[in-house]
């Protein structure tokens, strides 16, 4: 047996892009010249079943179980011959290898269509005429969808595209209904994937197999996997890690667990799994693991002696993307949500810019472990070093930094290290709606290839946002969007209804405050989800603070979302539907004449909030006022610089042009000659390409050295400087 690592992501998580964890390990493993291989078994299978061979077996399965069918089931098996002639074109389209297949796939005769093509009426207005190519993502997208009904309806329960039997992972306090589902005979999936797992194993004969189990929906297939080494690779280690496990299972003692696993590692999985490999060669004893439990005479241990401390982000290595498949993931449109489009569709090299969060204080997020607790940030230079490694790895030029929320001054440093090495790049990634995201640092964002944004608003109330300890206001949000919308930043806020003692009429206000957002533009995108309680989050782990009664005892598998009982009494579910129903018309431009009560088939309140709250709050300029270390950089080109003497009365001034070439125009500015040659000189220190920034107080210092006879201050606060500013001089 080779001594061999073999890293997967079981089934499912996304189609379009690899979940990053095993990629992430690889890169680590590496540095350590410990060999690994990855698979990701949830495209793989997605492949398999999505094909003309993986449809005609489909269509006789079903033959041969003869369920009872819906009317849905019966139209789609009647129309077999044209699922199973299409498939294969139809896949490559959405692998990006067939894009003239669009126009075909916008015709009414091509695809057939069943359910999932009910919701066809909101095509015009997400796609209009000359959408081709997304109109015929989502249009394959919903094909794919009416096949995955049939495959729920007759031949496996479970299945779903971004997650398998997620309801036995789901708030399993107990492991029963888990381990009695894999003592069920094999699904139709579960074929499949065992199929694929065996294929592995012979190529890569591992002594264990590390499974990634990000989420509920990818548990029980890493419980199938498992089972399957166990009963035919009984020499073969099994090892558990990733988001699942350091949310869930942080108390897990039920023995039966590890009849599937060996071992199970929480929080950052790089030394645990280094200890492993040392280990089974070894060279350590199961009593110097780091953060594993495991069977010791029979009973749940959890071992964590190891001296050896977590590595540095610097010593990370980057994450590798070998053996993975990356040319044929499949993108998608399910829904046509802006931020929940880019999810699903393209393919993104995900990175992270800091280990955990730097506010550390959200009284709903899970803040005491480790993986939001440690906030530790990698530098600008060691960011774009790996995008860079990851651009010729993977020929891919986008990016999804994947942060809880990531830090406005790192941003600030990478974007402006991107625009130093002239990268071509787009990103995206998760923050918060700091009063630090100025326009002018919005503006260096876009420069440096910044698309997207997504952020937590959550309560639309300041006196909820207050008891979040989220550290905004709902006024300051309005600016921050503001910024990031004129600059040309998409914007996606998370919304939250049903938080403890949230009043009706605070839920209503919050409506109100969402549809101002949306009306004024600065809002492009938003999700509304009802508040859950977490075990590891401070209303969690004391809930009569925040006048809940958690209902919800400890388990013997996992501990994680608690059921619990506001005092209030609200029954905030009944708002779900009206919520998701406004924010779906808001995001399409329509809706915002209605009353608020149009959305709900209850009384309502009426909102307290001003109809003009959003439009005053983003209607405030920012303030004047620039910090003496605040930073100077100009994004424009090299001006050309020419004298000339100006007249006027008998008088004459030494004069200075200064002409600027945008990818635009041209246009030019005229000071004083000492003002014209310091400007320039000034232009060139300050440009992006230099390395070194320059500090606005050693700006102002400069200036009166050489430009003794001007006043700074009317110079810097005038029409010129105002030309150049709307011209790329940013102060940040």
């Amino acid at each position: 047996m080779k001594n061999q690592l073999l890293l997967v992501t079981p089934p499912f998580t996304q189609l379009n892009t690899p979940y990053p964890a095993t990629a992430y390990l690889k890169g680590f493993l590496n540095t350590k010249n410990i060999a690994s291989v990855q698979a990701d078994l949830g495209i793989e299978v997605i492949l398999e079943i999505f094909s003309k061979a993986g449809l005609t077996t489909l269509f006789a399965e079903i033959e041969k179980k003869k369920p009872e069918l819906s009317e849905n089931a019966e139209r789609i098996i009647a129309l077999k011959a044209d699922y199973i002639q299409t498939i294969d074109s139809v896949i490559l389209f959405l692998q990006g290898k067939n894009p003239s297949l669009a126009h075909v796939i916008c015709q009414d005769n091509f695809l057939p269509e069943a359910s999932r093509f009910n919701q066809l009426e909101e095509l015009d207005w997400a796609f209009g005429i000359m959408g081709t190519q997304d109109k015929a993502k989502h249009l394959a997208t919903l094909y794919l969808e009416d096949i995955s009904d049939l495959i729920v309806e007759t031949v496996d329960s479970h299945f779903g595209f971004s997650r398998y039997a997620e309801r036995l992972g789901r708030s399993a306090l107990q492991f029963d209904e888990l381990y009695e589902a894999l003592q069920q005979e094999i699904t139709f999936t579960d074929r499949i994937l065992l199929e694929l797992l065996e294929k592995r194993l012979q190529e890569t004969d591992p002594n264990m197999v590390a499974f990634s189990v990000p989420f509920p929906g990818n548990l029980y297939a890493a419980f199938r996997s498992a089972q399957y080494i166990k009963q035919h690779y009984p020499l073969v280690k099994t090892a558990m890690g990733g988001g699942f496990p350091n949310t869930e299972l942080r108390s897990v003692s039920d023995t039966r667990v590890f009849e599937f696993f060996d071992f199970i590692t929480l929080d950052d999985g790089e030394v645990p799994i280094e200890h492993l490999v040392e280990h089974l060669q070894g060279k350590r004893t199961i009593q110097e693991l780091k953060r594993t439990f495991t069977l010791v005479d029979n009973k749940v241990e959890y071992i964590n002696n190891s001296k050896t401390p977590d590595y540095k982000q610097k010593d990370l290595g980057t994450p590798d993307y070998s053996d993975l498949l990356l040319d044929r993931y499949i993108s998608v449109i399910e829904v046509v949500n802006p931020m929940h489009r880019m999810w699903s569709d393209g393919r993104w090299n995900k990175l992270t810019m800091a280990h955990g969060c730097y506010w550390g204080k959200c009284t709903f997020c899970d803040i005491s472990l480790d993986y939001i607790k440690i906030y530790e940030p990698a530098t600008a230079k060691i960011l774009v070093d790996r995008m860079e490694e990851l651009i010729l790895q993977t020929g891919q030029n986008g990016f999804h930094f994947v942060d809880e929320a990531a830090p406005p001054a790192l941003m600030r440093e990478l974007a402006l290290e991107i625009i130093r090495r002239k990268l071509v790049v787009s990103w995206w990634t998760n923050i918060r709606f700091e009063k630090s995201f100025t326009r002018d640092l919005c503006i260096l964002l876009k420069t440096s290839g910044c698309i997207a944004v997504s952020g937590g608003l959550e309560v639309a109330s300041d006196r909820l946002l207050k008891l979040i300890d989220k550290g905004v206001t709902v006024s300051q949000v309005a600016q921050v969007t503001r910024n990031f919308t004129e600059t040309g930043i998409m914007v996606h806020a998370y919304l939250m209804y049903g938080f403890p003692t949230q009043t009706i009429q605070e839920t209503i206000d919050s409506l109100e405050m969402v549809r101002q957002l949306f009306e004024t533009g600065v809002l492009q995108s938003g999700f509304w989800h009802q508040f859950a309680m977490t075990a590891h989050s401070p209303i969690g782990l004391n809930p009569e603070q925040f006048s809940v009664i958690r209902e919800t005892g400890v388990g013997t598998f996992a501990n994680n979302d608690l059921y619990h009982q506001d005092k209030t009494g609200i029954d905030h579910e009944q708002f779900s539907f009206g919520l998701k129903k406004s924010l779906y018309n808001f995001m399409h431009g329509i809706g915002f004449d209605l009353p608020l009560q149009s959305w709900f088939d209850f009384k309502v309140p009426r909102t307290k909030i001003s109809v003009d709250f959003i439009e005053n709050a983003i209607g405030e300029m920012e303030t004047g006022f620039i910090k003496p270390s605040a930073k100077v950089v100009w994004l424009g080109t090299t001006p050309s610089l020419n004298f000339f003497t100006k007249n006027k009365k008998g008088n004459q001034w030494e004069m200075a042009e200064l002409s600027f070439h945008t990818k635009k125009d041209l246009f030019s500015i005229q000071v004083s000659k000492s003002q014209g040659i310091w400007l320039e000189k000034m232009l060139q220190n300050i440009s992006t390409s230099n390395s070194k920034s320059s500090l606005f107080q050693e700006i102002k210092s400069d200036y009166e050295l050489h430009v003794p006879d001007e006043h700074f201050e009317p110079f810097w606060y005038g029409k010129q400087v105002a030309q150049l500013k709307d011209a790329g001089l940013l102060v940040l």
